[in-house]
Parts: C-alpha cells; structure tokens; sequence
C-alpha cells in the first residue's frame, strides 16, 4: 500500500479507514454476476439529453455484440424503461432482483421497474435514494455485463457522489447543450470527476445544431464554439454533436429507441472500447 494521503475521494485502497460501512468502499456485486467495464452519463444539470445518450450508448454497444446493461441512477426522474418500451415490473428470487431485458436483450434496472405505477413520484430522502442505487448494484443478477452504462442524475449531488464512491466508475461521458452556461456546467461535471479521481472520456454537445430538411445545411441555434472552449480548457474531446432531431425524439416517445439510426455517438463508443 502506497503511503497514505487521508484522502480517500483520490484514492482507491481499501484501508481500515474504510471499513464499517465507509461511504467510500466500493460495493461488491451479486454471487456468480460480472460486470466488465461501468461508464457512468452525466451532465451538470437537467434536460440535455443525458438519458437519450445513455440509451444511444447502450444500443450501438449491443449491436456490436457484446453484453450490455444499463443502471438508471436517476431515481426521482426515471426515462430509461420508457425509451426502451419496458413497462412491466422487475421480478425477483429469496434475495436478488432480475434485470428486464429489453427487445434486444439489453438489461435494465430502474426503480419505475419497482413501482406499482411508473407515474407514482419518488418522494424520497438522499440517503433512501442512494441506498437504492447501490442495491441497484449489489442486489440485481447482472448477468455476464460487458459493458454498463449508469444514467446518472443531473448535478452533483448525492447521489452521484455515491455511485462515484460505491461503484467501481471506469470513465465519465459528460453531455452538454451548447448555451451560454455550458462552460460553468462543464466544470463543474469534471471537477467532481477529478475529486473522486474518475476519469473524463470526453464530452458529447447534445442539442447542436438542427438539419434543413430539404437542402441539409446545419442551422446552430445556441451559435459555435462553447462546448469546444469548454473542453479545451481542461484538455478533453468533444467526442460527438448530436442534432436536434425529431425522429429521434419519436422513437425515445415510442419506446423503440433500439431502431434508432444514426452514427453521431460511434467516436464515443470507440473511445469506450478503448478502455
């Protein structure tokens, strides 16, 4: 063990300071589960298309063949089985949850999969909502995940704190809008992420520009040039400019985000498969 610093959001030993239940312990999955790789979708606040990535992500990952799985982190604002057409509950044995599996096999866990109904709020305290993040982890039978996508909830709260200190986050893919404030969101996205000594893959600008049905031109709404100045300041990528698109929305509104077509995010799944 390397000598100890006392700060454990940049460290990764497991140290008798961590024990007892410390918030900074990462959590142990399920007997007999294996996930390979976690990437967790974040962004600084609300209503950038962080879940629409996510489940982008998850579906372009599937396609390659390998085995997929998305944890919904966001507890009191749940979108993942909607995009996906799930709306059954989640089954269960003596001590474990059974993901849902999508139309293509992807697994899912989201507590609008726990609920009576998938309209009810979650009127919850931050403790409450993070413990079920980590049973999220620890309690459901992810079955031989290669790669998961953790759609985190908006800001820097504690929620995402948890899963950055209880599950084992491999890199971060911030998305982004390209207003005005997007540098202040940005930084603070990459400074939690450099507190808690996670790794930033890059960024995606959601909401980039829109296309001109009959001649294709790009019409940048929010303007150029944020999102790259952003980045460039603590030396990230930006991985991919998604549009304003509404087939695309359609499909998320269907449930049929699976037959989605598109290669905006495919350099952000490169650099995912890269780790």
């Amino acid at each position: 063990m390397s000598e100890c610093s006392h700060n454990c959001s940049s460290c990764s030993e497991n140290c008798s300071e961590r024990e007892g239940g410390s918030p900074f312990q990462i959590k142990p999955l399920h007997e007999g589960c294996r996930v390979g790789k976690v990437i967790g979708v974040v962004s600084g606040k609300g209503g950038v298309g962080k879940s629409m990535v996510t489940s982008q992500l998850a579906v372009a990952a599937s396609r390659k063949g390998y085995h997929v799985g998305v944890l919904d982190a966001d507890i009191t604002g749940p979108s993942i089985p909607k995009a996906f057409g799930v709306h059954g509950r989640a089954e269960g044995t003596a001590d474990a949850i059974i993901p849902v599996s999508s139309r293509t096999g992807i697994q899912l866990m989201s507590v609008n999969l726990l609920l009576e109904n998938e309209t009810d709020p979650v009127i919850w305290r931050g403790p409450v909502i993070g413990g079920v993040v980590q049973q999220f982890w620890t309690d459901v039978l992810w079955q031989d995940v290669d790669y998961m996508f953790v759609d985190m909830p908006p800001g820097t709260g504690d929620v995402a704190l948890n899963v950055f200190q209880t599950l084992p986050v491999d890199g971060l893919i911030i998305v982004a809008s390209p207003q005005e404030l997007v540098s202040m969101v940005v930084e603070k996205a990459v400074k939690m992420a450099q507190m808690m000594n996670i790794p930033v893959i890059g960024l995606v600008e959601n909401m980039s520009y829109i296309a001109c049905p009959d001649c294709g031109k790009k019409i940048y709404l929010f303007g150029e040039g944020k999102t790259e100045a952003a980045a460039a300041k603590y030396d990230l990528p930006v991985l991919a400019k998604m549009p304003i698109d509404p087939q695309l929305a359609k499909l998320v509104d269907e449930g049929n985000i699976e037959s989605f077509e598109g290669d905006w995010l495919d350099g952000v799944l490169e650099k995912i498969l890269e780790k």
